[in-house]
């Protein structure tokens, strides 16, 4: 059997070349570099935001208003505090990790990263 394997940016994608089904491979990896740790804390915050109750309970722990969230988005400070945010509340935490296809841990390791 032979495969055609493509590279994605955050996958593989698999094609088996005799039967033409397609597979995605999501491939989970420890942030290795600033930039991975600054990928995973947007990718946080979205799912944040995505929910009105939890964007107005982030929103009112952290004192930020939408405007400054938009102004201060892709700094360290604000990913380090969205990545906080998530660590100082477990079940978050864990929804997002689950959510987002992660371990809580790498989330953990991405606010490390984030120095």
């Amino acid at each position: 059997m032979r495969f055609a394997i493509r590279f994605g940016k955050h996958h593989l994608q698999v094609e088996p070349a005799l039967y033409g089904t397609r597979t995605r491979l999501t491939i989970l990896k420890q942030p290795t570099s600033t930039a991975d740790a600054q990928t995973l804390a947007l990718n946080a915050l979205g799912w944040i935001l995505a929910d009105d109750d939890r964007a107005e309970r982030f929103l009112a722990l952290t004192g930020l208003t939408p405007e400054a969230l938009r102004e201060s988005l892709g700094q360290p400070g604000m990913l380090r505090a969205v990545l906080d945010h998530l660590l100082g509340h477990e079940p978050d935490l864990l929804a997002a990790a689950q959510a987002l296809g992660l371990e809580p841990q790498q989330l953990a390791t991405a606010r490390g990263a984030l120095q």
